[in-house]
């Protein structure tokens, strides 16, 4: 699907984009009355949202510390090649790690930036010994324990 970019975004697409963005869950019929269209009009452009690639899905937020996975770590990771093939081996391993939330290829001083997410301290130890250090590729790692998440949101701005 070819990329159509935000220019074909009236105004209307962009008050349910952003309604849908601060509640996933409402229904049609709300959403209808927030943006003042027909619950038949809102939901023909709510597909096309969704067919057009503007909307990816819905899923519901959950609370990691009561989850046990209350300790949330960034990694810097230096490959020791820049080669496709590592690239691909440290993609597709990535993939498969749940502990892992998100993984990013950066410009600058290393290649990758990983979100983890574990129960505590002891548990990320394991998981570096275990899982990050043995990754495809890695040469080195910095790791960042975070303190206070001080803002956390996906929401896009909408103009």
């Amino acid at each position: 699907m070819a990329d159509t970019g935000p220019l074909q975004l009236d105004r209307i697409d962009r008050k349910i984009l952003q309604a849908l963005q601060e509640d996933g869950r409402l229904s049609n019929l709300k959403l209808a009355e927030t943006v003042a269209l027909s619950p038949t009009a809102v939901l023909a452009r709510v597909q096309r949202l969704s067919r057009e690639g503007f909307i990816l899905g819905y899923e519901a937020r959950l609370n990691a510390d009561k989850l046990g996975a209350g300790l949330m770590v960034f990694v810097e990771v230096l490959l020791d090649k820049t080669t496709p093939n590592i690239f691909e081996a440290f993609k597709a391993a990535v993939q498969v790690r749940p502990e892992i939330m998100e993984c990013h290829m950066v410009a600058g001083g290393f290649d990758y930036l990983l979100k983890t997410r574990m129960a505590d301290m002891n548990a990320y130890r394991e998981f570096a010994g275990t899982v990050l250090w043995q990754l495809p590729g890695v040469r080195e790692t910095r790791t960042y324990a975070v303190m206070e998440e001080v803002k956390n949101t996906t929401r896009l701005p909408l103009k």
